[in-house]
């Protein structure tokens, strides 16, 4: 299981408990959810990439890695976002209440 895997294992461990407890077979689960939020994140990160002017890489190697780094930051954050369901209580709330 890759990293993303383990990170939306314990998301649902965490805010989605009684969905968490009606997988049959969590590792292997998590593990393809795994592989799709990599494939998914790689897929968005180089978009956004390609939406950033790179600085030629002689004048400034820092920057095109914060620049790189940042797309990956980004595209993890909203695959997340997308991907994962909100957590039990919040998904108990409608969607008109102003305390959620």
């Amino acid at each position: 299981m890759n990293q993303y895997g383990r990170r939306a294992q314990r998301y649902w461990q965490q805010s989605l408990p009684r969905q968490y407890d009606q997988i049959p077979d969590p590792e292997t689960f998590f593990a393809q959810m795994g592989e799709t939020l990599a494939t998914q994140i790689e897929d968005l990160a180089e978009k956004i990439e390609q939406r950033t002017p790179a600085t030629p890489p002689s004048q400034d190697f820092m920057a095109n890695l914060g620049r790189i780094n940042m797309a990956r930051q980004e595209a993890e954050i909203e695959v997340f976002r997308e991907m994962l369901p909100q957590p039990e209580s919040a998904a108990a709330q409608p969607e008109d209440d102003p305390a959620g």
